[in-house]
Formats: C-alpha cells, structure tokens, sequence
C-alpha cells in the first residue's frame, strides 16, 4: 500500500483533530504512550470541553503497556488517566480499556486477547502509534519474534529492547491490522533515521525495524511527523 507521509510543526495538534473524528458516534481508539501522544490527548480533552461533545459510547483501548503496577508513572495506561480520562471526568466518561501489565507479560496478554476477542474483536476506526529510535512500535521490538506472530492479537514480550527495560504486553500486527487508519505519531531528529528506513524510499519490511512492516500490514497508513523527524526522507 501507499505510505502517506505528512509534515507539519505541531504533530499533536494535527493528530488531537484526529482523535476528535474518531472518538465521535461510539468509535473504537486505540492510544499509544509517549509525550507526543500526551500532548494530543491534551487536544482532545481541550476539543470536548469547548464543543461539549458526549465520549460516553467511544471505547479507548491501548496498543500496549509495560509490566509495571497500574499506579507506576512508567504504565502508559497511568498517563492516559493523567492527560485525558481525568481531565475529562467531570464532562464525559469514555470507556476505558486497559491493559493489566501486573499480570506479567503472558498472563497479561492472554487477559486482554480475551477482552478484545469478548469484543468482537471491534474493527478500530483510528490506531496510535509511534516509532523509537531502534525502529520499534507499539512494544514490538527488533528481530524479536513477537514480529511473526500472527495467530494472536496480544502478544507478551518477555524481554524489552529499549528502556524502561521491564516486560510489556502489546499488540500484535494481527490487532493492528484491524484499524481502518493507523496513524503514526513521530516528533524529533532522533527518529529520523529509523522514520528514513521505515517509511523512505525503498523501504522493505525489516525485522531489524520493526515499524516497516506496517506498510504491509495497515490498510491506510499515515504518518505524522515534524520536520526534524522527516529529516532523512
């Protein structure tokens, strides 16, 4: 498929726009960590108190977390609770559904293929992700074989390959594949290089880069990006 690439100065902002369509009429979303997905939460929340918008049918779920107590600043689903689900309290009540990283890495991905498998499993109308300096998205690290993985939508990663060095749980391409648009979030000349080989001319899928196989697996694939992220295009 075609990668469209976009780039703008303030990828949170474009990308909090985003989240507002999506999460309208009982929508399906599924969020990332990272401080530019923060900052596009805090668009979002921005959005849906000056417009007054009712999230109480939309479904947030998380594309992956680490194996770290819920109240941990290291969980992404803790961010989440900071920078949109408690700002939004007091105005709407979206469903949120987590990812129990205390479970242990197995166990946890197991509990979560069963909440998305009692779902439906849904079809996602917008999926978050972004891309480490390594080449990795969601918790799908280089030359692991979480990366083969396609008869589970959860997969455990017993073993980090970037810091925080715990386990996580994440989804797999199966679960990605699920998304009508995923949009990848990057800001910074620190994934430029890794953006390059992803996404650039001649980009092949990778196990050494993790995120280019998700021109293979996405059916629309955006990415998001600021002009130092783009700078190796």
């Amino acid at each position: 498929m075609t990668v469209e690439i976009e780039v703008v100065e303030d990828p949170a902002r474009a990308c909090g726009a985003m989240l507002v369509g999506a999460s309208l009429g009982g929508g399906h979303v599924v969020l990332t960590g990272g401080s530019t997905p923060r900052a596009a939460y805090g668009e979002l929340v921005a959005a849906v108190k000056s417009l007054g918008l009712d999230l109480s049918d939309t479904t947030y779920w998380l594309g992956d977390e680490r194996c770290v107590p819920p109240d941990d600043e290291r969980a992404n689903s803790r961010m989440i609770e900071q920078a949109l689900l408690e700002p939004l309290s007091d105005v709407t009540q979206p469903t949120f559904k987590r990812i129990k990283g205390e479970l242990g890495p197995f166990d946890g991905a197991d509990d979560y293929e069963r909440e998305l498998t009692e779902a439906g499993p849904p079809t996602f109308d917008l999926l978050l992700l972004g891309v480490g300096p390594d080449g990795h998205t969601a918790s799908l690290f280089p030359d692991q074989s979480t990366l083969s993985e396609r008869s589970r939508l959860v997969v455990g990663v017993e073993m980090s390959g970037l810091e925080p060095f715990v386990p996580r749980v994440s989804f797999s391409f199966e679960a990605i594949a699920r998304a009508r648009r995923v949009v990848v979030l990057v800001s910074g000349e620190s994934k430029a290089e890794a953006v390059a080989a992803a996404f650039g001319r001649g980009a092949r899928p990778n196990p050494h880069i993790p995120s280019s196989y998700l021109p293979d697996v996405a059916k629309e694939l955006l990415v998001l990006t600021d002009p130092a992220g783009a700078a190796r295009l």
